[in-house]
């Protein structure tokens, strides 16, 4: 009883720091960076008795891959006939949506939204899209806001055509995972208390194997992972088990996987945390004597963890204190608010309307809509959101993706990592202190990189096994701050090189 009371008072420590350093928004942006600021800043509280935070990474396989519905070849069943609700006339690639069964015991369905290629597909990758959050929707924030082919326009009710689209050059499959996010969900409510990273990443796999069931013309395509944020979780985690799958396979690879890509993603909680803090006090945003303080007990281990702690509590809500209320995705961008909005004047919205997502939100939820998609079917009993309100708890999640990133290298697997430098939630800052501290050989120095334009679209530096760019100008979600520079970026990782 004594270690349990021990491994609560922890739990509490962590949560009452949490709902102090998160920032105060009415925004759907203070729900994307509830979690992720304070995993970044307070993960050093770990406890042996639970996996509140854990360094076990479990790499069983599920072997026992559920059949999944539809079956194979009805794939037609999720085909999007007449498109979706609003969009612009003369579209000619197809659009698919619907659940994939992931466990069929609990009834456990993960949602996915697919967009072939606007122009040959058959001739196109496949590209997989996960956000992270953890807990936030794929289709949301990847399809509806930053690289899918439509964008919401300031109605609310219809899309434009977005120029920069990443099905102008890959066939894009949009995830919402784990069930309990956006419209996927499970049939029996305790799923949404064993949410952690090794289910969400087995559910992954076991929804690649069966959509891949679904649509089996894909299934010996080159296939590529791209994704932001908690995603720098997500991905190596369902790419380390993807690996191991194929390995055991004698003949054919089970996913056909070339290469894995993922923008302002956390790697690794120590150096990750540093690099918040250094970032913040680099850019102005907070004095001296706050980021001493915060590397000194958020940052490092402290000989007294609950004294520690405390402090760290006090010099994170200083730390709130001297930022104020600014977009922590960039710190340069506007706050959304009524006088910010564009909604009356009904127009295609750009990042300097800092309302777009309340546009998706609305969107989403209109009966329409879910329709066409095919989502909603089971009568969830709350509308979409952003990120999710019904998974209850985070089971497990490792503190660094390291032996998982030298895993991947070892087996060869191309890695692009990429930083918008205006993001503070994971600045490029954290992102370089995590490369530098695998201590990988550099093969190519540090130099700038061209966008369409010839402009200087970032810097890139090239690592044995890892190249690391950064995009100038861009925020948390580069394709939506600098969606040029982020489709030259896509168009080198699927040609498999290093930008130039």
């Amino acid at each position: 009883m004594d270690e349990l009371s021990a491994f609560l008072t922890k739990c509490l420590l962590f949560l009452s720091l949490v709902l102090a350093i998160v920032p105060s928004s009415r925004s759907w942006r203070a729900d994307q960076a509830q979690g992720l600021q304070a995993l970044l800043r307070t993960g050093r509280v770990k406890s042996e008795n639970a996996d509140c935070f854990t360094e076990k990474w479990r790499t069983d396989l599920p072997f026992q891959i559920t059949s999944g519905r539809p079956i194979e070849g009805d794939m037609s069943l999720d085909l999007i006939p007449d498109g979706l609700p609003g969009q612009p006339s003369g579209i000619k690639f197809k659009q698919y949506a619907g659940c994939v069964t992931v466990d069929e015991s609990t009834g456990r369905h993960l949602f996915y939204y697919f967009a072939e290629a606007a122009m040959k597909p058959s001739e196109k990758p496949l590209l997989l899209w996960l956000n992270g959050g953890p807990g936030c929707s794929s289709l949301g924030f990847g399809a509806m806001t930053e690289i899918g082919p439509f964008g919401v326009n300031s109605d609310g009710k219809s899309l434009y055509w977005r120029r920069h689209s990443w099905n102008r050059e890959a066939n894009v499959l949009f995830l919402e995972s784990p069930a309990g996010v956006g419209f996927s969900y499970s049939n029996r409510s305790e799923d949404y208390y064993l949410s952690g990273d090794n289910r969400t990443a087995h559910d992954s796999y076991t929804f690649l194997v069966n959509w891949f069931n679904r649509f089996p013309h894909y299934k010996r395509r080159p296939f590529f992972i791209a994704g932001e944020s908690y995603a720098g979780f997500y991905i190596p985690e369902v790419v380390d088990i993807i690996v191991q799958a194929n390995k055991k396979q004698k003949s054919v690879p089970i996913i056909n996987l070339k290469a894995l890509m993922i923008g302002n993603g956390i790697m690794n909680l120590e150096t990750d945390r540093i690099g918040i803090y250094d970032y913040l006090w680099s850019h102005a945003l907070i004095s001296d004597q706050t980021h001493q303080g915060l590397i000194e007990h958020c940052a490092l281990k402290g000989s007294d963890e609950r004294e520690s702690i405390k402090r760290c509590l006090s010099f994170s809500e200083q730390l709130q204190r001297e930022v104020g209320q600014i977009d922590y995705y960039n710190i340069y961008a506007p706050i959304c608010s009524t006088s910010s909005s564009s909604r009356s004047k009904n127009r295609k919205p750009t990042w300097k309307d800092p309302c777009v997502t309340e546009y998706v939100h609305e969107y989403l939820n209109l009966p329409q809509v879910q329709h066409a998609l095919h989502a909603n079917q089971t009568g969830l009993p709350y509308p979409w959101a952003f990120c999710s309100h019904i998974i209850r708890s985070w089971a497990d999640r490792p503190s660094t993706m390291f032996p998982i990133y030298r895993r991947l290298i070892s087996a060869g697997v191309r890695i692009l990592l990429y930083s918008g430098d205006v993001d503070a939630v994971v600045p490029v800052t954290a992102t370089r202190y995590s490369v530098r501290a695998m201590n990988l050989s550099v093969l190519n120095p540090w130099k700038p990189w061209s966008d369409a334009t010839g402009e200087v679209g970032g810097y890139r530096v090239v690592y044995e096994g890892l190249t690391l760019a950064t995009i100038r100008g861009a925020g948390h979600e580069v394709p939506f701050y600098q969606p040029r520079r982020a489709r030259v970026l896509l168009k080198y990782f699927l040609a498999m090189r290093d930008p130039v």
